[in-house]
């Protein structure tokens, strides 16, 4: 079976993961790996010391970083990318979410429907707002004043990331996400 190890930022990335990827690839061929980092500086401080000592050789990496309030999102990824390549791992896949993971979300206000148990979300996506929310300033803080308070970071990506659509365009980010991890795991 194929090791692909998520290095996350935050614990909500693979709460949002582990509902998702079950639904993406196929059960049984892959084994999921999650390296939780205490935030950005956490991940970019210990990243090139536990990609080095990862024991697996065959294993395939994923890099996943919020973009936050960085205006370079490439400067971001170019130095996530340096560290991959100066650990030995130049083929692992960096992904930047476009301000921050809650846009994937805001991408998808059924999913955040069905997850959280709201209704009447769904109907907003077609609003300027949420038709591209890589562009929002702060997606968490527009995900929870939507959401009336009820979205929390790890349980509320636990829940969405399971109803989340895999083939949602409206976040640039996700989908370079999902299609990276499809290459990947090919």
């Amino acid at each position: 079976m194929t090791e692909l190890v998520f290095c996350l930022e935050e614990e909500s990335a693979k709460a949002m993961l582990e509902g998702l990827l079950p639904r993406l690839l196929r059960e049984g061929e892959f084994v999921f790996k999650y390296i939780v980092f205490q935030g950005k500086q956490d991940l970019e401080k210990q990243l090139l010391r536990k990609l080095r000592g990862y024991c697996n050789t065959d294993a395939r990496f994923v890099v996943l970083r919020d973009q936050d309030s960085n205006p370079n999102c490439v400067a971001v990824m170019r130095e996530l990318v340096d560290l991959c390549v100066q650990a030995g791992k130049p083929e692992a896949l960096v992904c930047i979410a476009c301000r921050e993971l809650e846009s994937f979300y805001l991408a998808d206000l059924l999913a955040v429907e069905l997850g959280l148990g709201i209704s009447g979300l769904a109907k907003l996506q077609l609003g300027k707002k949420f038709r591209s929310p890589d562009y929002l300033g702060s997606p968490s803080k527009e995900l929870a004043m939507l959401t009336k308070g009820k979205y929390q970071k790890v349980g509320g990506s636990r829940s969405i990331g399971k109803h989340i659509q895999l083939d949602n365009e409206r976040s640039d980010s996700f989908r370079n996400l999902i299609s990276g991890i499809c290459r990947l795991a090919a």
